[in-house]
């Protein structure tokens, strides 16, 4: 439940590693340029052989008189399962937060479904939470289960807030909490033009996963007032030496002064070439992702000195961290504090106990929430925005806050 060898980063799980989950163990996990979607759910759903999901729930916890439902894979694949307990472990925490505070109100009970590890299971689970009757539905993780669940709680007008960190399968009434691609790039960009940068390039994998990045990079660049210069895309690393010789006239042109390399499979091989150019961090800014924070071999590549990377802000990890190993042993994975979040949101009064509860201008409140790990808001359309802090990696590896969190 999030202890020894279970590194998860958010986008390890939720962008969907089809290939890494199939064939590694969860320690060996590498993240980087994957697929958004998993290889259980297909179009028909098909959960290799899982067993239909009961449609009682595993488990409630909670006194309040509001019904949510909680839905996350606890079996089935085991890699997905574990990480599906161990969230519904920090919605407990969160609960148990509730419950210990005289000053917070219980107006929630959370029950708990099992959506296995298919699209199908998610469909299910849907299905029975709606004829129980709950107001809110929350869950479930990966892209392809809150589509299914999605179609079924938008059908009973029910407000969904799944988990996924793929903003395509948002949509009015189904809400997406987790750092998208475009909530990354927004808070990167803004910061390299608060430091003066003027031409931000970007260099992706030709996978969804790098497609969807590419894409929120120049969304982003055009609307912080950039005219981005470049935008490389690769199929192979074999191609890295080639788009760096591309890249270098307009660097020594001034035209290139920040390069965003996202990509954790790569990104070494693109500063070392850039370092083997005579290209410093002076003259260019190296720029990571969210999903850089914890890989400890790449924070410590000397090329990397002086990259910088937006990422979720710690202190609200460590704050449960305690309280959590206490409770169930292990350390809480990253996605820990959504599911802590998305609990202690759907406990607020203003939208628990109004009537009717959850409306959606309530849930896109403008001014947004404190949730765990800092600022968020949701929108109309579904989508999200997280507070992030900017990274900065320094000799020898150590990473140092270089600005605040911040949408």
């Amino acid at each position: 439940m999030g202890g020894k060898g279970a590194d998860w980063s958010r986008r390890a799980i939720l962008a969907g590693l089809a290939s890494a989950l199939a064939a590694c163990s969860p320690g060996s996990l590498q993240w980087g340029s994957r697929s958004f979607s998993l290889p259980w759910g297909g179009d028909n759903g098909g959960g290799g052989g899982l067993s239909p999901i009961a449609s009682a729930p595993k488990e409630r916890f909670g006194r309040g008189r509001v019904n949510v439902a909680l839905l996350l894979p606890l079996s089935g694949n085991a890699a997905l399962s574990q990480l599906g307990q161990s969230l519904a472990n920090a919605s407990k925490l969160a609960i148990g937060f509730i419950e210990a505070n005289p000053n917070i109100g219980e107006n929630i009970t959370i029950s708990l479904r099992d959506t296995g590890d298919s699209a199908a299971g998610a469909t299910s689970a849907a299905n029975a939470a709606v004829v129980e009757g709950v107001k809110l539905i929350l869950g479930p993780l990966t892209a392809e289960q809150v589509t299914a669940a999605g179609n079924v709680a938008r059908a009973a007008g029910i407000p969904l807030i799944g988990f996924a960190n793929n903003g395509s399968v948002a949509g009015p009434g189904v809400y997406v909490l987790n750092v998208l691609p475009e909530t990354e790039m927004k808070r990167a960009v803004r910061y390299l033009r608060d430091q003066g940068r003027r031409g931000p390039a970007g260099i992706f994998p030709a996978t969804p996963y790098g497609e969807a990045l590419a894409t929120a990079f120049r969304q982003q660049a055009i609307a912080a007032g950039f005219n981005p210069s470049a935008v490389y895309t690769f199929s192979s690393i074999s191609e890295a030496q080639q788009i760096i010789d591309q890249a270098k006239p307009l660097i020594e042109r001034g035209m290139i002064d920040a390069l965003f390399i996202p990509d954790r499979a790569s990104a070494a091989t693109f500063a070392g070439l850039l370092a083997q150019a005579g290209v410093t961090n002076e003259t260019v800014q190296l720029v990571g992702s969210a999903d850089w924070a914890h890989d400890a071999g790449l924070l410590r590549n000397p090329a990397l000195a002086g990259a910088t990377f937006p990422a979720v802000d710690e202190a609200g990890l460590n704050a449960i961290r305690a309280d959590y190993a206490a409770r169930f042993g292990g350390n809480p994975p990253q996605m820990a504090t959504i599911a802590y979040t998305a609990t202690i949101l759907a406990n607020v009064n203003t939208l628990s106990l109004a009537t009717p509860p959850y409306e959606a201008n309530l849930l896109t409140n403008p001014a947004g929430f404190a949730g765990r790990d800092g600022l968020f808001r949701l929108y109309a359309d579904g989508r999200s925005d997280y507070a992030l802090v900017i990274k900065q990696i320094g000799t020898g590896g150590i990473v140092t806050t270089a600005d605040g969190a911040r949408i």
